[in-house]
């Protein structure tokens, strides 16, 4: 929006500036469109610089997104093995996967 308004008014300024504007509407004399095309063309010059410098900042901003976790994570998968040792007695081994991939 910041460059559109630069570029509006650097044309009517420039309207203002090269050109004698006679009309019953707008009464200016030569010296007057003048000074207001002149205000006008550095007020669109500067809108643009504006625009320009903020484009550039906005550019080089970070986003970091931080997702928080609560709680214990999700089980995805548990499996329970039962075995018999050497020496007869029933061993019992419980394994849990969990999403994140660890033990």
């Amino acid at each position: 929006m910041g460059i559109g308004l630069g570029i509006f008014l650097l044309v009517v300024g420039a309207i203002f500036y090269f050109t004698n504007v006679d009309s019953s509407v707008l009464d200016l004399s030569r010296s007057t469109g003048n000074t207001i095309g002149l205000i006008l063309m550095v007020g669109g010059a500067l809108a643009i610089v504006l625009a320009l410098v903020m484009n550039a900042q906005r550019t080089r901003t970070q986003h970091t997104t931080v997702t928080e976790r609560r709680g214990a994570p999700d089980v995805v998968e548990r499996r329970v093995e039962r075995r018999v040792d050497g020496d007869g007695d029933e061993v019992v081994e419980q394994r849990v996967e969990r999403r994140d991939g660890t033990l």
